[in-house]
């Protein structure tokens, strides 16, 4: 992020090496994105957000006794406000709700503390990571303080996950392929201008769908699938792009992600559902997927595999489906798909769909 201007106040804008990762923000009453923060003695702020998080710093220089002041904005609520003393030429840390729908984190500095915001860059280094340097700061007396854990051990990177169904725990694991040998392209729906469906709350399709897609993604490529996202940020994209990359690659697989909406916001209408054009090998990819999202949603409507006509699937000239993950207008759907932890539930079992699909599993 690069600093605006105004006399005491300055934004910085997000330097970010995969910009790509970006997305806009999750509804209001969403969780906070922010996940964890570390202060550390070397003068480094390190935080770990929720995949695709959009942030906002600002810098303000002291006034009224009090030193420089540099404050980061999350999409989210946090689930309280709370304060730390800082050491060395750290003042204090604070975490607090400026409005709703965000979080605000506060870092400020000891009065003898002056910085060129020039210098101030805030860098995402990966989905979920950002680090901000703040340079020739002196560090004596600095010490390490922060909140959670800066080392994810996200779903996608274990073999397997749990899910529950009527109270009971089973541990469903992601099948084994060969590496290197399968090419599948995942395509969120939507994007830029175009947010698709928008849901109870505001929640926006496009924000959706491009998180599970990104994580369908890192799941596929962690298998050994050579994995290509049709997008992977809020762009504009029209249809025929999306079917000329899958063509081109000569993919194995094409799967297209969205969420649902029902008419005038009908919030009983809940459900899940996937979609082919033709032939025994679309629909076989579509059951599988479709099976697997409902075993991660339990309690929403099987809405079955149908047959479509959607232009992604009908003009690639591979197997192809487009699953709907729930309805954004729906009471139960929209709920969970407002939530990091269920969507991550629905990219894992995406992810395994295809990969039974690639290893030519059978649909129970």
């Amino acid at each position: 992020m690069v600093f605006g201007t105004s006399r005491h106040l300055l934004l910085l804008m997000a330097c970010v090496f995969q910009i790509t990762f970006m997305s806009n923000q999750l509804p209001l009453k969403a969780a906070s994105s922010l996940a964890a923060w570390k202060f550390g003695e070397d003068g480094v702020l390190k935080l770990r957000t929720s995949i695709g998080a959009k942030l906002q710093a600002f810098f303000q220089d002291g006034q009224d006794g009090n030193g420089d002041r540099i404050w980061i904005d999350f999409p989210g609520e946090p689930i309280r406000p709370r304060s730390f003393d800082g050491s060395g030429p750290l003042e204090q840390i604070r975490v607090g709700q400026p409005q709703p729908g965000v979080t605000r984190l506060v870092i400020e500095f000891n009065k003898s503390v002056t910085f060129d915001p020039k210098t101030l860059q805030l860098v995402g280094t990966s989905p979920d990571l950002w680090e901000l340097k703040f340079v020739d700061i002196p560090t004596i007396g600095l010490k390490s303080l922060g909140e959670g854990n800066l080392v994810r051990r996200p779903v996608e990177a274990s073999l397997h996950t749990n899910f529950s169904s009527r109270g009971i725990s089973t541990t469903i694991e992601l099948p084994e392929i060969a590496r290197g040998r399968y090419r599948v392209v995942i395509d969120p729906g939507h994007g830029g201008p175009d947010v698709g469906a928008i849901g109870i709350g505001g929640i926006r399709e496009t924000d959706v769908v491009l998180d599970i897609s990104i994580q369908v993604a890192k799941i596929l490529d962690q298998k050994g699938v050579k994995v290509h996202l049709t997008r992977s940020s809020e762009v504009d994209l029209d249809l025929p792009p999306r079917v000329a990359m899958a063509n081109r690659l000569a993919a194995d697989a094409f799967v297209s992600i969205h969420a649902n909406a029902s008419r005038n916001i009908r919030k009983d209408v809940n459900g899940i559902e996937t979609f082919y054009f033709t032939g025994s090998k679309g629909f076989r990819l579509a059951s599988l997927i479709q099976n697997e999202v409902l075993k991660a949603s339990p309690g929403s409507p099987n809405r079955g595999v149908r047959r479509s006509r959607f232009f992604v699937i009908r003009h690639t000239h591979m197997p192809a489906a487009l699953v709907e993950t729930g309805f954004l207008t729906g009471g139960l759907d929209s709920s969970r798909l407002a939530q990091q932890s269920h969507r991550s539930k629905i990219s894992f079992a995406i992810s395994r769909g295809i990969l039974l699909y690639l290893q030519g599993g059978e649909i129970r």
